[in-house]
């Protein structure tokens, strides 16, 4: 049975007409976007690794907000997955109007201690992975001539180096500049790209690497307002991205963390 939640975002933060791909879209920062994308009305195409995940996902939202949801299994690791989500995704409501490149993965270790496979893996989702669906899904919105919105989940660790991360580290501060690339690249053509770059978010995984008051404490001590964000905290800066609110940001990484990269 449908029952319809009352929306979060109101006014000109509405997203009515806006079809949206979120990848990395059934757990964490990721699930929070989909749900704030759905209750700001936006059609959707989510993405991850797991069909089961997805489906529950997509009943979830559908119940909750009456949207239009598909879902498309694709593991980003692959070297083909990029190109073959991307085309899917184009095809599923007949074009895109908003990118949220929101799938990635961490395995923090000292950068002496570093493991060649893991590096790669790292890599392969947080930067090659975004870029080249990025790529496609940017040529998808030139082509048809309607503009657009390509936000980059990034991340502080893209802005200032963060001890225990070296692959993580390389892997966002490359996405960030490659999107900055797309900005100036298809800013003649009307689609806007941008980064959000979040401190630790405590999602599940967040807990998981952060949750030792030892380890949490030396980073808390470096953030002027005292504590982690929350998902909903990375959400609306991306809503607010992919809105017409937005229509003059093009090129900018949004550091969502509480003054962490100041310094």
């Amino acid at each position: 049975m449908t029952t319809v939640t009352a929306p979060r975002y109101a006014g000109a933060l509405r997203l009515d007409g806006k079809r949206a791909l979120i990848t990395g879209a059934t757990k964490g920062i990721g699930a929070d976007i989909a749900r704030a994308f759905a209750s700001a009305g936006a059609s959707l195409v989510l993405s991850g690794r797991d069909e089961a995940e997805l489906r529950s996902a997509r009943t979830a939202l559908t119940d909750q907000y009456n949207i239009e949801i598909r879902t498309l299994a694709v593991d980003l690791a692959d070297s083909a997955g990029p190109a073959r989500l991307a085309d899917a995704a184009v095809d599923a409501f007949g074009g895109l109007d908003v990118l949220v490149n929101n799938a990635g993965v961490s395995y923090p270790q000292p950068a002496t201690e570093t493991d060649p496979a893991q590096f790669d893996a790292t890599l392969a989702v947080n930067l090659r992975a975004p870029a080249l669906l990025a790529s496609a899904v940017g040529a998808s919105m030139v082509e048809a001539g309607t503009g657009g919105s390509i936000i980059t989940v990034a991340s502080a660790a893209a802005l200032a180096p963060l001890p225990d991360h070296y692959a993580y580290c390389a892997s966002k501060a490359g996405l960030v500049m490659a999107t900055k690339v797309l900005a100036r690249e298809l800013g003649p053509h009307g689609v806007r790209a941008n980064s959000v770059c979040p401190t630790v978010v405590l999602t599940e995984m967040g807990q998981r690497v952060w949750g030792e008051e030892a380890k949490a404490a030396p980073m808390l001590a470096r953030i002027p307002l005292g504590r982690f964000a929350v998902p909903h905290e990375v959400s609306d800066a991306v809503v607010w991205l992919a809105s017409d609110m937005a229509s003059m940001v093009n090129g900018v990484d949004i550091a969502v963390d509480g003054g962490y990269t100041m310094g």
